[in-house]
């Protein structure tokens, strides 16, 4: 089966970086029934961690972070690639555009189990559409 790559949306939030704070956040979308077709979390330097969300309809987690005071990001762009785990199933996107000279912002990774795997990744704003061609997302 080949890959699947799919045009996403996301937000994000910056929240205090210490302990507990993505799963308190965490918790308060799974209450809500939020679910979430990918999640990451890294350190935004200033004492801040940047949670990014990528979710279906932006919708219910626009409400949760609005009755919790979290300031989300105004929406973005992203890829999420899942498809059939095997040697080089990362690079061949990677390369593809490399090939056309698209610059990778930032890219996660992660063996699914079972044979599969998934990928966030993201380009400039200003490639998006050039890198959806490319990469035939839908």
């Amino acid at each position: 089966m080949a890959d699947r790559v799919k045009k996403v949306t996301y937000c994000y939030a910056k929240v205090p970086s210490r302990a507990g704070q993505g799963a308190r956040v965490l918790k308060e979308l799974r209450d809500a029934d939020v679910s979430l077709l990918a999640f990451s979390g890294f350190p935004a330097g200033g004492g801040k961690a940047q949670l990014d969300f990528i979710v279906e309809s932006a919708t219910e987690l626009r409400r949760v972070a609005r009755n919790n005071g979290w300031r989300l990001s105004k929406p973005k762009k992203a890829f999420l690639v899942t498809g059939n785990d095997a040697v080089g199933a990362v690079e061949r996107h990677i390369a593809k555009l490399a090939d056309q000279k698209i610059s990778v912002t930032a890219a996660d990774a992660v063996c699914a189990g079972k044979g599969r795997y998934g990928m966030i990744l993201w380009v400039k704003p200003k490639d998006f559409a050039r890198a959806s061609r490319t990469m035939r997302a839908k």
